[in-house]
């Protein structure tokens, strides 16, 4: 089977903005680095390849593990405006609007994608939140596994998310 890079906005009743457009073709272009099965990488390879782009876009990227290199996004804060809670982030763009998250084994499986989702919601000014994950792992499709769970959320309606959207991208 051939893969191809695949993306969906949630909810799906309004299309994609020139950022969120943007921050695709990062993916797009560097597609044939990345593209599941036939490159192994983790999410920090993915986001390796990916950085360069997004840089280019005013995103700040997570360089490595170490806590210096970490994009820390506030979600509480205490008396003086000390940072009492943040939360990690693989990429925001510089206004603070888009965050993004870059998951290989752990996408679906260990339902990171719900932690990722529940983190930007907590970010006071994040309006979109992009998911990229693997289309092929263990033989089994994060992107279709989280387009179901996605598609159930925003057509249910029992839930209302204080974000603009979800993007959805498989790699």
């Amino acid at each position: 089977m051939e893969y191809q890079l695949v993306y969906q906005l949630f909810p799906r009743s309004f299309g994609i903005t020139d950022e969120i457009r943007a921050v695709i073709s990062c993916f797009e272009k560097n597609y044939e680095q990345i593209k599941s099965p036939d490159n192994n990488l983790s999410s920090d390879g993915v986001l390796r390849v990916i950085s360069d782009d997004l840089e280019a876009l005013n995103f700040k990227v997570e360089k490595s593990k170490a806590s210096i290199d970490k994009i820390k996004v506030p979600v509480l804060f205490s008396i003086n405006n000390r940072i009492d809670k943040f939360f990690d982030a693989d990429a925001v763009s510089a206004d603070g609007k888009i965050v993004i998250e870059v998951e290989a084994g752990r996408g679906f499986r260990n339902n990171q994608f719900l932690k990722d989702i529940f983190q930007a919601c907590m970010m006071p000014n994040v309006e979109y939140l992009v998911i990229a994950v693997r289309n092929h792992y263990h033989n089994s499709d994060d992107f279709k596994s989280i387009f179901q769970f996605l598609e159930t959320l925003y057509i249910s309606g029992r839930l209302q998310l204080p974000l603009k959207g979800i993007v959805l991208i498989g790699y």
